[in-house]
């Protein structure tokens, strides 16, 4: 059996990509291989801007997302006090009072999933379940590819012009390829687990509780419980269930946490969480002993693809995950139709390198914002000033883009990718920046300080969201990108106990936060 596109697992990026194909390229024979004949419940269930936008925007699964899954209202953070015991409503926190400009959605994985099979059936893709898919001979020579497809009934041999993977951590074609990269440095772990039950936190507190967000729910925001060298998640989903887990060093340091007995102990030993979870019962428990690794290749000349967890995974925070799936779909459906449009072949090469290199570039930028850091977190005061820099930073030069197509536009790629060392250089000159004033903070007995009584919407020094969408010059962006830099510049030198005022500590150019010297 011969296909034109043969998209090896039928989970979250593997159906949507099917998706976008049919309706983006009309009459492409795709297939899509799948191992499982069900769906369950799947970390990921998070999305951002970006991702958002995509589902609307590339899958036009706008009413769909209202009508079976929730709105997002946000990231909200809580802050604890050194002995993990603050009642919930005294916690100081960052959050929205109102729902975001841009749409975001909390995600149940097994729903869409099982959706994304029926509509991509319905659309004339042959979607199999319950088969083992391996890639046999996945060729870069412009060649066929050779697929094995096993099942209960025997063997059978497909051909594709096109391969991906979309197996996620089983590796298909980065063991057969040999494109797996170990991420040494940044090695953090999560456990995660489905509970039934949990309390609704907008029944919680006092009136004053709830009218510091003006009202608005907290119970559809993603929620986290800060601490230093983990976070605890909370995620609402239909049906009245709530996904919560837990990232960075306990999991694997704390005996039995893996297991649903040691994993809600775990989870008891933190007073607001505990109270959450009072009367609850767990449905299942999920874990990773190692979340972060790379790939040295997402796109080939050769007419194959990895996206999503096939091809890379940093962290949880941020939910940048189905960022990059979007990113990646995007990719691989712009040369899947160019080549079934008869472009020539050294210019589909030429983008096909720079899409490659692209990704190279966001999986290194994405793991730059993780390393090193969650020593860093559990203040209120130097989480507050990390939120400005790496929200803003989204917006202003991701969101931005995507929302405008960039990332398919070759000229603006090369642009990036001549910012590349800049940008990763910022972002190791920011990191190093919070781990001293973590330390700093430490020292003094001043980490803890502002945890209670403390409320920030997050959006006070990050003005420019509503342009978010619009076209915007290049000059505005880096103009913003320099505001943002300084502005947080100057709240670092106030929480060193230096003058943080404009005419103490004038601006700098964006040069100077993209050197190897330091800006304070």
């Amino acid at each position: 059996m011969k296909w034109d596109v043969a998209i090896l697992g039928g989970g979250f990026a593997g159906q949507l990509l099917a998706r976008q194909l049919t309706r983006q390229t009309p009459g492409l024979r795709i297939a899509v291989f799948e191992k499982s004949t069900g769906t369950s419940f799947k970390v990921g269930e998070a999305t951002v801007e970006i991702a958002a936008n995509y589902l609307v925007r590339r899958q036009g699964l706008l009413r769909y997302l209202y009508d079976r899954h929730y709105p997002k209202n946000g990231l909200r953070y809580f802050f604890d006090n050194p002995q993990k015991s603050a009642p919930l409503q005294s916690m100081s926190e960052i959050g929205p009072i109102n729902f975001p400009f841009h749409a975001a959605f909390q995600i149940d994985r097994a729903r869409i999933e099982s959706d994304l099979r029926e509509m991509n059936a319905e659309a004339g893709v042959e979607v199999r379940t319950g088969v083992r898919a391996l890639p046999t001979d996945v060729r870069d020579d412009g060649g066929l590819h050779t697929i094995t497809v096993e099942s209960a009934s025997g063997s059978e041999v497909h051909e594709a012009r096109w391969v991906v993977d979309a197996a996620g951590r089983a590796d298909l074609l980065a063991r057969a390829k040999g494109l797996r990269v170990r991420e040494n440095e940044h090695r953090l772990g999560a456990v995660w687990g489905r509970f039934e039950n949990v309390v609704d936190i907008d029944s919680l507190g006092p009136d004053s509780f709830h009218e510091r967000v003006r009202h608005a729910t907290r119970g559809l925001s993603t929620v986290h419980f800060w601490y230093p060298g983990y976070w605890i998640w909370f995620i609402p989903l239909r049906d009245g269930i709530t996904s919560v887990g837990v990232v960075g060093h306990p999991v694997t340091e704390v005996p039995g946490i893996r297991t649903i007995e040691g994993f809600r102990k775990f989870l008891d030993t933190h007073g607001a969480v505990r109270m959450l979870l009072a009367g609850s019962r767990p449905v299942d428990v999920g874990s990773y002993s190692n979340m972060a690794y790379n790939t040295s290749q997402f796109f080939s000349t050769g007419r194959w693809g990895l996206v999503g967890e096939a091809a890379t995974s940093a962290d949880a925070l941020y939910s940048p995950g189905s960022d990059f799936i979007a990113i990646e779909n995007d990719m691989l459906a712009d040369l899947i139709a160019r080549d079934a449009g008869g472009e020539p072949a050294a210019e589909l090469a030429e983008r096909t390198r720079l899409y490659n290199e692209f990704m190279q570039f966001r999986q290194e930028a994405t793991l730059n914002l993780y390393r090193g850091q969650y020593s860093t977190f559990g203040s209120f005061e130097l989480t507050r000033m990390k939120w400005d820099l790496d929200i803003g930073s989204y917006f202003n030069l991701w969101v931005t883009a995507y929302m405008q197509d960039q990332h398919l536009d070759r000229t603006w790629l090369r642009s990036q990718l001549r910012m590349r060392p800049l940008v990763l250089q910022a972002l190791v000159t920011f990191g190093d920046l919070f781990r001293e004033i973590a330390q700093v903070l430490r020292e003094e007995g001043r980490f803890y300080s502002k945890n209670l009584g403390q409320f920030s919407y997050g959006l006070e020094r990050i003005d420019f969201v509503p342009e978010v969408g619009l076209p915007r010059s290049r000059r505005r962006v880096l103009e913003k990108q320099t505001e943002i830099f300084n502005s947080v510049r100057r709240s670092a030198a106030e929480l060193l106990g230096r003058p943080g005022d404009p005419d103490v500590i004038p601006s700098l150019p964006l040069s100077a936060f993209v050197g190897n010297q330091p800006i304070l």
